[in-house]
């Protein structure tokens, strides 16, 4: 009976989600957002690592700009599998080279070079290694494509929220259980250890572990993750204190078993709207402190593409005329941490069993 009764409440919450055009359009988003995240190698136009082939010959170019480029291979071959390809991109085999015009004369091809106008000549063969490239958000200011750093730099701030989520989760359920599960003294000793952590301002706290353990791009996500545990915790000790007096509570004590059983398979899966609810707005504020850090330079470390790197490296040219440069990565943050904060408030009425 209560197997369907469960059942029959997650459907109807289910349901209610489905009817929410915000929470459908913020799941779908993020869904994009999560393929992109996981295939940003196979869909940026620069696919090489951490899309850093700079020309600074077309530095801040605007959207649209287009260019003919002479690429040069190299003598050295590079040997990746294809799941290094996927992971971190390619490494650069060829030397690119962008150019105003061409020419073959007398089995030498001649290109006009873009930087300073002046020809250089190459065996003609080299002519199959010149093809027309198209910036479609424009390059940045070391002549980088804007919009193959866009999309690597989605993987960043993506998987920062899932796994600072995750670390949140492992830690504040276990300790926000015990609290509320045993109170007294060990309840008064954990809501100790929390409102200390939770006095200490966020990005200062996440500032100092990451300086404790380095920076990186893993450091940045533990330390994203070890901050957030304290607002799960409070609410799994919050649910477990009011749930904890109920009758099927009291059944399992009746029938020995163990608090551990108690805790895991009978309190916390009726616990779980608020835990999920809150992990959407962990997911949205991991995403913000990660760009503030790497804003700050702590964060990740050039060249990994990064949001907030992005914004930090082209505040300036908002009011030198070139704002887009700025504006897109921080467009690219809005628009993400709004579809986590939506579809954390269309969970939060679609589980609210009351309603």
């Amino acid at each position: 009976m209560n197997n369907n009764t469960g059942t029959s409440l997650w459907q109807i919450a289910i349901q209610k989600f489905k009817r929410s055009k915000t929470g459908m359009f913020s799941f779908w988003y993020i869904v994009l957002c999560g393929f992109i995240a996981v295939f940003c190698y196979v869909l940026a136009p620069d696919n090489s690592n951490s899309a850093n082939q700079m020309h600074l010959e077309i530095h801040s170019k605007p959207p649209g700009f287009s260019v003919q480029l002479l690429s040069v291979p190299s003598e050295v071959k590079n040997q990746q599998s294809w799941f290094s390809v996927f992971m971190e991109g390619k490494q650069n085999s060829s030397t690119k080279i962008p150019i105003k015009s061409f020419s073959v004369k007398n089995n030498q091809l001649e290109v006009i070079k873009y930087s300073d106008g002046l020809p250089k000549e190459f065996p003609a063969s080299f002519e199959q290694y010149i093809q027309q490239k198209t910036f479609y958000l424009g390059t940045d200011k070391y002549g980088r494509d804007l919009l193959s750093r866009l999309l690597i730099g989605a993987r960043i701030s993506f998987f920062i929220g899932f796994i600072a989520v995750f670390i949140s989760l492992l830690i504040g359920i276990p300790i926000g259980a015990i609290a509320g599960y045993f109170g007294g003294k060990i309840d008064d000793f954990i809501m100790w250890v929390i409102n200390i952590t939770w006095s200490i301002p966020t990005l200062l706290l996440v500032i100092a572990i990451t300086l404790a353990l380095g920076k990186g791009f893993w450091q940045v996500f533990i330390a994203v993750g070890l901050t957030m545990w304290v607002e799960v915790a409070r609410v799994v000790r919050g649910q477990i204190i009011t749930t904890k007096q109920q009758q099927y509570v009291e059944a399992a004590k009746a029938l020995g078993f163990s608090d551990f059983r108690i805790i895991f398979k009978h309190i916390l899966p009726n616990i779980l709207a608020p835990i999920i609810v809150i992990s959407a707005a962990n997911f949205a504020a991991a995403i913000l402190i990660e760009s503030g850090l790497s804003f700050l330079g702590i964060g990740a470390q050039p060249p990994t593409p990064s949001w907030g790197a992005m914004i930090k490296n082209h505040y300036n040219y908002i009011i030198l005329g070139k704002p887009f440069l700025a504006l897109i990565p921080g467009l690219a943050i809005m628009s993400l941490v709004m579809a986590f904060m939506l579809i954390g408030n269309t969970l939060r009425d679609a589980l609210d069993v009351k309603a």
